[in-house]
C-alpha cells in the first residue's frame, strides 16, 4: 500500500512517526535545506508492506530509491539454477539502492522483499538526481556516504571470504550486541542470518551451541545473553579465524 508523502509537515512539531522526519534525520539526507526536503517529501511515498512481500525485483527498471523507516528487508539473487543469496539485510534507517540514482537507464542489480511487517518511503530518483545539480553540500554528503558504504562492503568481504564460520558467527553476534547491555534477540531468524554471512543453517546452530557449552553465551530461542564479551572479542580477532574456511 502507498501513502503520499505530506510536504512542510517537518516543522510542524515532533512526531516520531512522521516520514518527513525520517527523512529528516536519515544520513543521507540530514543536511537539506527545508525547501529541499520539502521537495523530497512531495515526491515521496510510504510503501507498507507484508511479510514476504516484494518491495523490487533484479532487473527492473530504477524509479526510486529508499529509506527503511520499520521493519527488515532483505537484498538478494537469485542464481540461474534459482539458488537464493542474501546480499545485504536493511533495518530502520538504512538506505536501499541510493548510489543508482547516477546511472542511466539503471536497473536494480537485486531483489528485495520483506521479512517481516515494513515501511519504507520511497524517494523520486529522478527529482533528487536534478536537485542534486543545484546542490553541490549535497553531493559531497552523498558522497561521502557512498564512500563509507564501499569501505563496508570490502570489510564485509574479506571477513565473507578470509574468516572460519565461527568467527563469521561471533563477529555478527557482537555487531548485533548493543554496548550497554548482553541480552539481546536476534533481528532475524536463524535461517535468513545464516545465509547472510554465508553459512549452512546447521552450521550456525553447531557454532552457537559450541559457544554455548564454552559457557561464552547462553542461547534461548532468539534471545542471546553474552556471558564473556571479551572472550568473544578474542575469538573474532584471534589468527586462527583467517583459514579461509567457509564453514
Amino acid at each position: 500500500m502507498d501513502i503520499p508523502v505530506t510536504p512542510n509537515s517537518v516543522n510542524n512539531g515532533y512526531n516520531p512517526d512522521n516520514p518527513c522526519l525520517a527523512l529528516k534525520n536519515s544520513h543521507l539526507l540530514s543536511g537539506l535545506s527545508n525547501e529541499q526536503l520539502d521537495r523530497v517529501c512531495q515526491h515521496a511515498k510510504v510503501i507498507k508492506l507484508k511479510d514476504g512481500e516484494s518491495l523490487f525485483t533484479q532487473g527492473s527498471d530504477v524509479i526510486s530509491f529508499y529509506l527503511v523507516k520499520t521493519g527488515s528487508l532483505k537484498l538478494f539473487r537469485l542464481s540461474q539454477e534459482g539458488h537464493e543469496k542474501i546480499i545485504d539485510i536493511a533495518s530502520d534507517g538504512k538506505m536501499i539502492a541510493e548510489a543508482l540514482m547516477f546511472m542511466d537507464h539503471a536497473k536494480y542489480p537485486v531483489s528485495v522483499s520483506a521479512l517481516s511487517k515494513s515501511e519504507v518511503i520511497a524517494i523520486d530518483a529522478v527529482d533528487f538526481t536534478a536537485m542534486l545539480r543545484g546542490s553541490m553540500d549535497t553531493c559531497f554528503l552523498l558522497l561521502a556516504n557512498l564512500s563509507m558504504r564501499l569501505h563496508s562492503l570490502i570489510n564485509e568481504i574479506d571477513i565473507l571470504s578470509l574468516n572460519t564460520g565461527t568467527c563469521r558467527v561471533v563477529s555478527y553476534l557482537l555487531e548485533k550486541a548493543p554496548a550497554d547491555k548482553n541480552t539481546f534477540k536476534l533481528d532475524n531468524s536463524k535461517r535468513v542470518i545464516a545465509a547472510r554471512i554465508s553459512v549452512k543453517p546447521e552450521t550456525f546452530s553447531r557454532i552457537l551451541k559450541e559457544l554455548h557449552q564454552k559457557g561464552l553465551l547462553t542461547v534461548d530461542s532468539s534471545q542471546i545473553t553474552i556471558h564473556d564479551r571479551q572472550a568473544l572479542k578474542e575469538i573474532s580477532t584471534n589468527q586462527n579465524c583467517y583459514t579461509g574456511t567457509t564453514n
